[in-house]
């Protein structure tokens, strides 16, 4: 069983985020997933690592267009004419871990594959936990059902994953 804190990187929403403030943050974790996928790329020489993360590249820069279609479909007046990548943290990627910090402290688990496989699914598991733990913290219906839509790419991706990780295996 998993354990820790319930309020874990909770502090990255206030609950009374817009729809737009909530895409705008997802968009946010992902943008910075798919840099610490690059980074990874540039300090590995292993040629099947670095296709398996151009390949978890992708499919984060295909959950960010379903995010930016989401946003899009809101409207200007919801969105306030700011376009999805403003105002994001961009040191924070999926699952509420600081890049560089998460980096530092895994590189042992950046190696092979299936490491890589292994630290790609929990960071998906930890990504669905936390937008999950943020729709209890949601006020509005809106912001939440948005948030369950999102949990719910989440699921699809771990499922992916472990698929993956079994034909790795």
């Amino acid at each position: 069983m998993a354990e820790g804190p319930v309020e874990l990187h909770l502090d990255l929403m206030r609950g009374g985020e817009t729809p737009a403030e909530v895409l705008r943050l997802a968009y946010g974790m992902e943008t910075s997933l798919g840099e610490f996928y690059a980074a990874i790329v540039r300090q590995t020489p292993d040629a099947d690592v670095i296709a398996l993360l151009k390949k978890l590249a992708a499919i984060e820069d295909r959950h960010k267009q379903y995010l930016r279609d989401m946003y899009e479909s809101l409207g200007p007046s919801a969105t306030e004419g700011q376009p999805i990548d403003s105002q994001v943290p961009t040191n924070v990627m999926e699952g509420g871990f600081d890049t560089k910090e998460f980096v530092a402290a895994n590189e042992k688990f950046l190696q092979t594959v299936t490491d890589l496989l292994d630290v790609a699914m929990m960071l998906e598991t930890q990504a669905l936990d936390l937008y999950l733990r943020f729709s209890q913290k949601a006020f509005s219906d809106s912001s939440k059902q948005i948030l369950f839509t999102i949990a719910d790419e989440e699921k699809a991706h771990l499922k992916a994953l472990g698929q993956l990780r079994e034909q790795k295996t």
